[in-house]
């Protein structure tokens, strides 16, 4: 049965910034009317339940290569540079290309070389902490889960730290093509992010050229030495999986302190569990994570005809799978709208699953839950500095403006 998304939300527009606020009421909608449904003006597909989710995450019959979309969408713009940025990523690619790009990769971004970070991590939240102790407030954002994904992976790729701005900034301007519907940007908004990606291709091609001839104690080098069955990473695909690890590792990361921080600070007997008990910070990021996932949606092609629900999904169509309506899906969880750091069982999709589950998962666990941990530990008094803190304006990649908290 093809159902349609159009007139089941009251007239709020999908994913627009009526939902930026509080977008949870709406996939309740959606999921309970039907959970698959046609969104006209996406032209695609629209998936909330977890099961269905779930599923499609980890189905061959599905393809992750946006390449003939991103084309549509960018290419009459003139921006074939970022297709083809998409198309050499692997978060863009199927098997056989992604298994081997994959594979690389994860020879350079192994266990060891983040938990070697953790004493690093530490140090880092420290300092970012020692500089607002004796202010008694801050901008959670400005002040700590904006600064600490930059200044990570950086240090782990090798980058100086009078070059940490300047790559947040190339960040923050590129990462805008990944909110939503790139054709909606302004024109000087995408000539802007061709700008950025073309100033850090050519940063890193300088900086690649040095570590052939003198390789150093860091992910970069690693990715460059980065060798299976005789293959290495060609310098576009060098290039691409830097720019993953750089926007992917700083910007969600920053969204879940952010996002974490105020669920926990709107729920104070939560928050009092935390403070209490240092053996929750880990399950209670676990349900930051499903509670408001930093990431809201993925997408991905139907290969084939195919049913979801009872639903028939042609091949060549476009489907929205929205992890953040899986994850408040009262089918896998118990009162999914309660946050509770306890939380049992609490398998979310908040990283994804499949072949491409997030490849920098450990690490965004790792540089929350230190956070947490500095918190509890140095701010006991710590609440609120302001009750309806404002969303920017990226529906995917949820995260706030700022956070006032004081201590």
């Amino acid at each position: 049965m093809a159902t349609e998304a159009g007139g089941t939300d009251g007239g709020l527009k999908l994913f627009g910034p009526e939902m930026l606020a509080d977008p949870y009421p709406v996939y309740h909608r959606l999921r309970a009317t039907h959970p698959v449904f046609w969104v006209p003006a996406l032209d695609a597909w629209m998936v909330t339940s977890y099961e269905a989710v779930s599923a499609a995450l980890r189905s061959p019959q599905l393809s992750s290569d946006r390449f003939r979309r991103a084309r549509e969408r960018l290419a009459p713009k003139g921006l074939d540079v970022l297709v083809d940025d998409r198309v050499r990523s692997m978060i863009h690619m199927d098997p056989p290309d992604h298994t081997r790009l994959r594979g690389l990769v994860n020879k350079a971004f192994t266990p060891r070389a983040v938990d070697v970070m953790a004493e690093r991590i530490q140090v880092i939240v420290n300092e970012l902490l020692d500089a607002v102790q004796t202010r008694g407030r801050m901008d959670v954002i400005r002040d700590l889960a904006y600064p600490l994904p930059i200044m990570v992976i950086a240090e782990m790729l090798g980058v100086p730290p009078e070059d940490r701005d300047r790559f947040k900034q190339w960040s923050d301007e590129i990462s805008v093509v990944l909110g939503g519907d790139v054709t909606a940007l302004p024109e000087a908004v995408l000539r802007r992010v061709v700008e950025a990606r073309n100033e850090l291709a050519g940063y890193f091609r300088a900086v690649v050229t040095r570590r052939r001839k003198e390789p150093g104690d860091d992910l970069l080098t690693a990715l460059v030495q980065a060798e299976e069955g005789g293959g290495r990473l060609t310098e576009d695909e060098l290039y691409s999986t830097v720019v993953l690890l750089l926007i992917a590792g700083n910007e969600t990361t920053t969204n879940l302190i952010g996002n974490g921080l105020l669920a926990l600070l709107r729920h104070s007997d939560q928050q009092r569990r935390v403070w209490d008990d240092p053996a929750l910070v880990s399950p209670a990021v676990e349900e930051m994570l499903r509670y408001d996932s930093p990431v809201q949606l993925t997408t991905r092609m139907a290969k084939v005809d195919l049913e979801m629900h009872g639903t028939k999904i042609s091949q060549g169509q476009w489907i929205y799978l929205i992890l953040a309506a899986a994850n408040r899906d009262p089918a896998q969880f118990p009162e999914p709208d309660r946050f509770d750091v306890g939380r049992a069982d609490n398998k979310h999709i908040a990283f994804g699953a499949g072949p491409h589950f997030c490849l920098g998962a450990p690490l965004a666990r790792l540089e929350a839950q230190v956070t947490f941990h500095a918190l509890r530990r140095r701010f006991p008094g710590l609440r609120l500095g302001a009750e309806n803190p404002d969303y920017r304006n990226n529906f995917n990649l949820r995260g706030l403006k700022a956070l006032p908290v004081v201590f």
